[in-house]
């Protein structure tokens, strides 16, 4: 049930313009060019409310690897996409990353990375968010 709610928000954001101006959305963040949707709000997340990290990560995980598996059942195999370049370039101010690929290099360090329909669909997990980006920007 959980799975098919992410794939209905990556729909979702497949199917919207992108705003003129960065900020919240109704499910994460937003900006110029890309969506960002924090799909652990979307989990079942009874194991955080009860302090239960452990349970919390492996509930995550799950949720992660059954996303990956129907979104390749979709669109085929993702490129897995490692962010440390964006991480580095960020870090050492040299020059200008784009969004959403600078804040998702704060957070993640490797994502699963589709082109569908002349957009990037990617699907990251990191210690506490499970996230799903839509975004017409080249990665770096």
């Amino acid at each position: 049930m959980t799975t098919a709610r992410h794939l209905d928000t990556i729909d979702l954001l497949r199917s919207r313009g992108f705003p003129a101006e960065p900020g919240p959305s109704d499910v994460g963040t937003e900006g110029p060019g890309f969506h960002i949707a924090v799909l652990n709000g979307q989990c079942g997340e009874v194991a955080d409310r009860d302090g239960d990290a452990d349970a919390a990560a492996e509930q995550r995980g799950a949720e992660h690897e059954a996303l990956l598996d129907a979104l390749t059942e979709r669109w085929g195999e993702p490129d897995l996409f490692s962010l440390a370049s964006a991480q580095l370039r960020t870090e050492a101010d040299d020059e200008e990353v784009p969004e959403p690929w600078r804040r998702l290099g704060v957070v993640l360090d490797w994502l699963h990375l589709w082109r569908i329909e002349g957009r990037w669909i990617a699907v990251g997990l990191s210690g506490h968010q499970l996230l799903a980006v839509v975004t017409d920007a080249d990665p770096p």
